[in-house]
């Protein structure tokens, strides 16, 4: 049985900018098929706009708040993009190839769940430019 404490992970910094503990993955339990890491953001930031080619995750608000950005396929010149604010209870759903970032607009560290199918990998994160305004 694969019991993972929050306290007995080591935080790492993402390719997008967020600092994680990854709490369940194939690097460190039986899990195969995807992964559950602990996120967390500073008043004010924000993570680098991205997109995973072949993962989709579910990001759930456990505390503060958020402004959550999604919208265009990787690689479009031109996007219609969606923001929303979230808070705790929150979860939003990131489809593969989809262009996403979340910023902390509230007062507290913004801690999140992030769930990736397959589980995440640094290689299959993408850093996106704004779109391009026509």
């Amino acid at each position: 049985m694969d019991v993972v404490n929050h306290r007995d992970t080591v935080p790492f910094t993402t390719v997008d900018g967020s600092t994680i503990r990854e709490l369940l993955a194939h690097r460190n339990s039986a899990i195969r098929q995807q992964s559950l890491a602990e996120a967390r953001l500073a008043p004010g930031c924000a993570t680098v706009p991205h997109h995973h080619a072949v993962t989709e995750e579910i990001y759930y608000i456990l505390t503060g708040t958020a402004a959550m950005t999604m919208g265009g396929h990787a690689g479009a010149e031109t996007s219609d993009t969606e923001t929303r604010d979230v808070g705790p209870g929150d979860a939003i759903a990131i489809p593969p190839g989809i262009r996403h970032t979340i910023r902390n607009t509230g007062d507290t560290e913004l801690v999140f769940l992030c769930t990736c199918a397959p589980g995440y990998e640094h290689t299959d994160t993408f850093l996106d430019p704004p779109p391009s305004a026509s």
